[in-house]
């Protein structure tokens, strides 16, 4: 099957405005003839719904938590880009996708991400007018500060908190739609399998997570909104609840899976203090705006921050790449703390921290100042770590955060299966192989607000506005197959907890696909998770029944595409004989620095499902006419 990525011809920056003209329309009084169902109300399902909602369509949303409210979304903190130039420092379109198809290593498509920064500016208009508190300036205008992989401050925040004030202006805007009753709400219900139809997505078949009942919806397409695979490492920031099972039923359904190995370390967050978490805290990227990265210039130097002199002090990230300092891109953070840990520089108990000082921004500016920006942040690291960071350093460490990788999407957002589209973090498009800070909220509320309502427009005006019943065989037949393997995992009656192997899983891709991985090690972790996978459906042990509240089930059947979405992304960084952004193969290098193979690999990577275990490649071939290809830098 070749990959049709379906991009307009022409100049870059009139390709989305020609194809939104060129686009097939469903005239208003069609549109409430037509369902469309969006699993996940997230920042790119919220919005989507409300967007979709608002133009007539009918739409039923779906969340596994009690309330839209809950998505993962508000654990954003940092901020959200657009290029609006509000500091008159050099800002443009153009500069915000060079900077993001250069922090993604030339590994994502230019239409995309030209798109993206596009419609960047009219996010931040929408989200005003909807009442979000972005922090201003003393004239009024909103403010703006610097982001990792970018020397211009076109980054928009309310103070540690943009994620959750964005959730909660389009989560208003869904909440509108819902009164409205154009929007029908199913939350506390989790979607398991996709629907197809003489080809294409037709509906989805879900469990109910309070009484364990299996229940069918149609609908004319299918949104996935559903966030990320980050909790496939068990220990990431993402919630506990976050899971791949919606996106990974889609791909055993038949839509592929692109760039599966592109993981991101986020260079901010709380080092691990034991077995006992079962997450990590991330700490925003915004703090590297003021904060200075730094460890002893001496290996096992066990002194408190406060007893080491300034010329004992090896700030490694200035002294590297002194044209972006601390604000390199993510994943160069990450290694460069990992690569001083591993000298034996690293602080605190574990060895495996570095500290982020605020001491020379607070005898600049004030204690009050940086409590203004970053207040919410301190006191969150002071209560879990009982450290007062006004007064010592912040210690921090790399973890397992974004998901660059997702379900493949043509410019239309739609997936190889017809009528089916992924938006935000579950789909590959934007990023790369590796994301920006404050990038993600951009692009779900680009996919939601100003994408699909435009797009899904063009597949609906072929569509017969004829229903599909949910008593369709296939419909059917989904269920039924669901309902055999709830039955079997409860049978299995086994002496591991869920968790046990959730854990075993994840150390297994820390260690081997993390923040490094080489053949040896990739070959190892696909070892160890098959025979991890054939013990987990000998021996996983599930209290309870499928017909009721059972949150270890929940766990069971997540995990159990984790073990199958785990060897999927060996694979793909085993393929990848070359390194960019967050996939580093140890093998290919200059200087500790990423060395890409543009030759061989300047390329999508598709996977087919062929059967468990069983995948076939497929490749998108990425053509840049705008940016050249040069050896990513920042020093």
């Amino acid at each position: 099957m070749k990959l049709e990525s379906k991009a307009p011809e022409g100049l870059l920056a009139e390709k989305w405005a020609k194809h939104k003209f060129n686009m097939k329309l469903v005239n208003p009084a069609n549109k409430r003839k037509y369902d469309v169902i969006v699993v996940g109300t997230g920042l790119a399902g919220a919005s989507a719904a409300a967007s979709l909602a608002e133009l007539g369509y009918n739409v039923k949303a779906f969340c596994y938590q009690d309330s839209p409210r809950r998505a993962h979304s508000i654990a954003a903190q940092g901020g959200i880009n657009a290029a609006k130039n509000y500091q008159n420092d050099g800002d443009s379109v153009y500069r915000l996708f060079y900077d993001t198809i250069k922090g993604g290593d030339y590994r994502a498509r230019e239409a995309n991400v030209y798109r993206l920064a596009q419609v960047s500016v009219n996010i931040i208009d929408q989200c005003v007018a909807q009442g979000v508190p972005f922090a201003r300036e003393y004239g009024g205008l909103l403010d703006n500060r610097s982001f990792g992989g970018s020397q211009v401050s076109r980054t928009f925040y309310a103070r540690g908190q943009t994620g959750q004030q964005l959730l909660l202006g389009a989560y208003s805007a869904l909440s509108r739609q819902i009164a409205n009753g154009k929007v029908t709400m199913y939350p506390r219900t989790e979607m398991l399998d996709v629907v197809t139809i003489d080809g294409k997505a037709r509906g989805i078949v879900t469990r109910n997570l309070v009484t364990g009942a299996i229940e069918s919806h149609s609908a004319h397409a299918v949104l996935l909104c559903t966030g990320g695979y980050g909790n496939v490492f068990f220990l990431s920031t993402n919630a506990m609840g976050c899971n791949a099972s919606a996106a990974f039923r889609a791909y055993r359904k038949g839509a592929f899976f692109s760039n599966p190995c592109y993981t991101q370390i986020h260079p901010t967050c709380i080092p691990v203090s034991g077995d006992h978490q079962s997450k990590l805290t991330l700490m925003s990227e915004s703090l590297r705006n003021d904060g200075r990265v730094w460890v002893p210039k001496k290996a096992g130097d066990n002194r408190p921050a406060s007893q080491i002199p300034e010329d004992e002090r090896d700030y490694f990230l200035e002294r590297k790449y002194p044209s972006f300092g601390n604000l390199v891109p993510r994943d160069v953070a990450s290694r460069n703390a990992k690569y001083v840990c591993d000298e034996g520089r690293g602080v605190g108990e574990t060895k495996l921290a570095v500290y982020l000082d605020f001491a020379d921004a607070i005898k600049r500016n004030g204690e009050g100042w940086v409590s203004a920006k970053y207040g919410n942040l301190f006191d969150m690291y002071a209560k879990i770590t009982g450290e007062n960071p006004y007064k010592q350093p912040m210690r921090i460490y790399p973890a397992v955060h974004y998901t660059m990788g997702g379900l493949w999407v043509d410019y239309n957002l739609m997936t190889t299966i017809p009528g089916l589209y992924a938006l935000g973090e579950c789909n590959f498009s934007d990023h790369g192989a590796n994301r920006l800070g404050a990038s993600a909220l951009m692009q779900g509320l680009a996919d939601g607000y100003f994408v699909i309502p435009y797009t899904i427009g063009d597949y609906l005006a072929g569509m017969p506005v004829t229903k599909v019943e949910t008593s369709h065989p296939e419909f059917q037949k989904a269920e039924k197959a669901l309902k055999e393997q709830m039955t079997k995992l409860i049978n299995i009656k086994g002496n591991k907890t869920v968790d046990q192997y959730h854990r075993e899983l994840g150390k297994i891709m820390w260690d081997q696909c993390g923040m490094s991985r080489s053949a040896e090690g990739l070959k190892l972790a696909k070892k160890q998770i098959r025979e991890l996978r054939a013990d987990f459906w000998k021996n996983v042990k599930i209290l309870g029944t499928d017909e009721e509240l059972n949150i270890t089930l929940e766990k069971a059947y997540r995990v159990a595409d984790f073990l199958e979405l785990g060897e999927l992304m060996v694979d793909d960084a085993l393929n990848r004989e070359e390194s960019c952004g967050g996939h580093f193969r140890e093998e290919y290098q200059y200087d500790g620095e990423a060395k890409r193979n543009d030759d061989e690999f300047a390329y999508v990577a598709a996977w087919e499902y062929k059967g468990e275990g069983e995948t076939q490649l497929h490749k998108e071939e990425l053509v840049f006419e705008n940016v050249k290809l040069t050896q990513r830098s920042y020093k």
